[in-house]
């Protein structure tokens, strides 16, 4: 029987579409532990601010999975599984990108007052991250392709 972690390794990167509740007022979207995303959430962070022509990410990760949602604004979410690359544009609140561990990912292309909200499996352990995209291929090259 396979654990959590070996569980995530076979799933692929995919757009997760969030519950969407609309009102008059104003819609409101939601992620439940478990429910949008195949892992409890243990922690939240978003990223703002970035410069034109900044570049974000540029690693990742051994154990942590992970869902980027476009609060606002839109940016793209390159990633890459060692064997092939794909690019994603998000520019949804009601849609995420779900990534598992194994993915190598470099957010860009970040629009004026752009917001990623990003959702963990893990608590922030700097142990997790491959930082470099050469080692993270020597690791990766190894596995089924993914994307």
């Amino acid at each position: 029987m396979m654990n959590e972690l070996e569980t995530l390794y076979t799933l692929r990167p995919q757009l997760v579409q969030l519950p969407k509740i609309h009102d008059p007022r104003g819609n409101l979207t939601f992620v439940q532990s478990g429910k949008e995303v195949p892992f409890a959430i243990r922690r939240a962070y978003w990223i703002y601010d970035v410069p034109a022509g900044e570049e974000r990410g540029g690693h990742s990760h051994r154990e942590m999975a992970q869902l980027l949602v476009a609060v606002g604004g839109s940016f793209n979410v390159n990633i890459s599984d060692g064997h092939n690359w794909r690019t994603y544009t998000l520019n949804r609140p009601f849609e995420g990108l779900f990534i598992p561990p194994g993915i190598w990912r470099t957010l860009d292309n970040f629009s004026s007052g752009a917001v990623c909200l990003s959702l963990v499996s893990n608590d922030y352990t700097e142990d997790d991250y491959i930082r470099d995209y050469e080692k993270f291929r020597a690791e990766a090259i190894s596995r089924k392709p993914r994307i």
